[in-house]
Parts: structure tokens; C-alpha cells; sequence
């Protein structure tokens, strides 16, 4: 587990978030050669990266993979940064032009529309409950794992940038005059980014979702067994649930935006409910990468 996690749950979306030091200031000391405050700034920004990374790729495996395309790229064109806009606007623009351009995961190849979705849920028979000694985690953390797989399932059933939109707005708590700035769209084509991929979301899970409504046909139990049988889902290498410290609603709670009219309470409650992941610290390998001839040169190290 990364040790500098819990000192760097400040969420930048979050308006003017107060930090004992600002990211433009550790900007400053970076391209003096400071090899700390790179270091701070990394470990800061790190965990929103990679937990944007994941909900865009499912795969924890791929969203470190991606996480460390993305922080190569804000180091190696943190010379250029004038300060023109805030730091937060000009690193996470980087994330998500990377996100919604970068070649495509495996994951996306598999979730590829809310029909063919949800045919494959209704293709998955509802099985006993797993029988508890026969699995190596607690029951309730497995099926804490169905319903996290299942809701990044979701997300990737939107296009690329409607999920992007759904993961800055409704997850994280982005306004739209932020959100905007970062996917490079006016705040009118945001908000209906974001508007269209609630109402899919919405649609999906007002139908189908147990969670949401008891007498909907898909629930977590059920499907437990299914997908264990069907390797989908390892008790013994939980992708979701292992080693986190927060939910979403514990970091983004008090910014996060109501939903409209298009998702319910249940709704806003159940997408709250998945882990804020733990990263994993990529400080080592920017370190080996800043003793590059390359780096040095960049940074006068």
C-alpha cells in the first residue's frame, strides 16, 4: 500500500482546494531541479490519475499501465508550463487526452454496448450462494466485488468520452465549468456529455439492478457463483476490493453535484459505493526515469 495515500486525499476537482503547499508552487521548485517537490506533486495527483485510468479501462493491471504513460508525459512537458492556467486544468487535460485517444484495452472489446450488457448478465444463470468455506475471502467482499465489476462494466458500455464525463462530474465531483476546461469542450457540450451518459447509466440500472430495486432480475448473490465458476471473478485476487482505503462518496462526498431527475437516490448511492483505489506509488520509477541523460537535461538535474 502507497504510505503517502492518506496525505494526498485533497480532490483537485474539488474548486479551490486548500493545500499547505500549491501545486504551482511545487511546479516552480520542479523546474529549479527540485527533485522533492516532482516527487510531491506525483504523489498528490497520482491516485485521482489512476483511478480515472481504471474506470476507463477496467483492468487494474492496464490503468497502471496507463497511469504511468500519463505521468511520463505531465513530467516530460512540465518545462513548457507557464502558469497560463492552473496546474490542476493543464495536467489532468493531458489525462484525459491521453485517456479518450490511447489505443484501445482489452477490457473495451468485451463491454461494448448496454444491449450486449446486459444480454450477457441474463446469459450469467443465478447459482447458490458460494458456500463460505469453500472461498478464501468473506462473502460480503465478494459480492462487493460483483457489484464493482459490475458497475465498471457500466462505464464501459459509454464511449469514451461520455465516460470520462460521468467519471469527472458524477464520481469525482468536477463542476462543468471545470470538467469543461479539462475535456477541451465548452461547458454546454459537457454538460451534455454528461447528461447523456446518466440517462444511459440510469436506464440501465433502473431496469435491471437488484440493488436499486428488489424486484429487478439482476442480484450480486446470485451471480457470485456464475462467475467464479466462469473465472471472471477470483476469490483469492479480488481486482476491486482488497486494499482501499475510501469509497468514492468518502473523498468526493461533500462536492459531489445531485444528480438530476434521470438517477435516484439508490442510484447515486450505489456508483458512491466503489472503492477510491489505493495506486500503486510510481515514485521509484520516475525517479529511474529522472536519472536519464534525457530527464537531467530537461530539468538541469
Amino acid at each position: 500500500m502507497n504510505a503517502n495515500f492518506e496525505a494526498t486525499m485533497i480532490n483537485p476537482f474539488a474548486g479551490q482546494a486548500a493545500t499547505p503547499i500549491r501545486d504551482e508552487e511545487l511546479v516552480a521548485r520542479a523546474q529549479q531541479g527540485d527533485r522533492k517537490a516532482l516527487e510531491q506533486l506525483i504523489q498528490r495527483h497520482q491516485p485521482w490519475i489512476y483511478n480515472i485510468a481504471l474506470r476507463m479501462v477496467f483492468s487494474p493491471q492496464d490503468a497502471e499501465d496507463v497511469t504511468q504513460e500519463v505521468l511520463i508525459k505531465i513530467i516530460t512537458s512540465l518545462a513548457g508550463f507557464r502558469s497560463r492556467s492552473q496546474f490542476r486544468t493543464w495536467a489532468y487535460r493531458i489525462v484525459a487526452n491521453h485517456v479518450i485517444n490511447m489505443k484501445k484495452r482489452r477490457s473495451e472489446f468485451s463491454f461494448t454496448s448496454f444491449a450486449r450488457y446486459g444480454t450477457g448478465i441474463d446469459n450469467t444463470p443465478d447459482l447458490d450462494i458460494p458456500d463460505p468455506r469453500a472461498v478464501p475471502a468473506d462473502l460480503a467482499v465478494i459480492y462487493e466485488e460483483v457489484k464493482t465489476h459490475c458497475m465498471m462494466g457500466m462505464l464501459l458500455c459509454l464511449d469514451r468520452k461520455r465516460r470520462l464525463a460521468f467519471t469527472l462530474g458524477e464520481l469525482f465531483g468536477a463542476s462543468d465549468a471545470v470538467a469543461s476546461q479539462i475535456m477541451g469542450v465548452s461547458r454546454d457540450s459537457y454538460r451534455q456529455l454528461l447528461s447523456r451518459a446518466r440517462h444511459q447509466v440510469s436506464n440501465f440500472v433502473q431496469e435491471r439492478c437488484g440493488h436499486i430495486d428488489p424486484s429487478n432480475p439482476c442480484h450480486c448473490h446470485r451471480k457470485a457463483q456464475a462467475m467464479i465458476q466462469g473465472k471472471s471473478l477470483d476469490p483469492a485476487r479480488l481486482e476491486f476490493n482488497r486494499d482501499f482505503i475510501h469509497r468514492v462518496r468518502d473523498v468526493c462526498e461533500t462536492k459531489r453535484h445531485r444528480l438530476n431527475s434521470l438517477i435516484d437516490q439508490r442510484s447515486r448511492e450505489l456508483f458512491g459505493s466503489q472503492p477510491f483505489q489505493t495506486p500503486p506509488d510510481f515514485t521509484d520509477n520516475i525517479r529511474n526515469l529522472l536519472d536519464s541523460s534525457e530527464m537531467r537535461d530537461i530539468f538541469e538535474l
